[in-house]
């Protein structure tokens, strides 16, 4: 099972926002089954993904932390490891994609490989709610925390 995130840049709340999503991923994924988890790492809802993904690590072994990165950018992607929160990054096939538009074809990408998006968008309009709009028309199952939290 793949799982990705979606989220705004600043969150209000963290430590209720990350209980929420470990809730979430121990809801949906199993005890068994490898699970790989694609972060973008921007902004507070990637990094409390990221927290709480790694704290899940200690109870599920079969989970699998990824840092998906938009640029061929050698000196954030050892930022990325060297905060210890991934356990690996991956580049996805964004060769001919403008810089401009990278982030934005990243998230799409990630959001069409996973099986399952949790999200944080209470607005509607930016990136967030761009790639919540990308996993809806995909047919993703989604789950927004924001829903579940009633943080509108």
């Amino acid at each position: 099972m793949i799982i990705t995130f979606a989220g705004h840049s600043t969150v209000f709340s963290c430590e209720q926002v990350k209980e929420a999503v470990k809730e979430q991923i121990k809801n949906n994924i199993s005890s068994n089954e490898k699970t790989v988890f694609y972060l973008g790492g921007y902004g507070d809802f990637d990094s409390i993904c990221a927290c709480a993904c790694k704290e899940l690590k200690k109870e599920y072994s079969h989970i699998e932390v990824v840092y998906v990165t938009p640029y061929i950018n050698h000196s954030k992607i050892k930022e990325m490891q060297d905060v210890g929160l991934y356990d690996t990054s991956i580049y996805p096939p964004l060769e001919n994609v403008p810089p401009k538009f990278a982030i934005l074809k990243r998230n799409e990408w990630m959001v069409e490989n996973a099986d399952l998006v949790i999200a944080y968008v209470k607005n509607n309009y930016g990136g967030a709610y761009k790639t919540l709009n990308t996993a809806k028309r995909k047919k993703k199952k989604i789950i927004n925390i924001c829903d579940l939290l009633n943080d509108k």
